[in-house]
């Protein structure tokens, strides 16, 4: 189904992200799913990144984007960056 979806981007869910320095089934996967994403031209993301170990793991793997509580902390809906954003386009 991937290989037909109309997105630009894979997110990597962070079931397999939390415990992949611990579990070489989990590291494969988003390996796998790294792979699978570059190969169909999608970028990916990984999600639940809570430790520069595994920051860097996923680095190395060459995943795209990262999202969790190592790199930021979710922030309410800013109406100023929305307004910023949308006088962009």
């Amino acid at each position: 189904y991937l290989k037909h979806l109309p997105v630009d981007y894979v997110k990597i869910d962070g079931g397999f992200i939390k415990d992949m320095l611990n579990d070489a089934a989990n590291r494969e996967m988003v390996a796998a799913i790294n792979d699978i994403g570059h190969s169909t031209g999608r970028l990916t993301i990984a999600e639940y990144v809570e430790s520069e170990a595994i920051l860097r793991a996923l680095q190395e793997m060459g995943v795209d984007f990262v999202q969790g509580f190592h790199v930021g902390r979710p922030e309410p809906w800013s109406w100023e960056a929305q307004s910023l954003s949308l006088d962009e386009e």
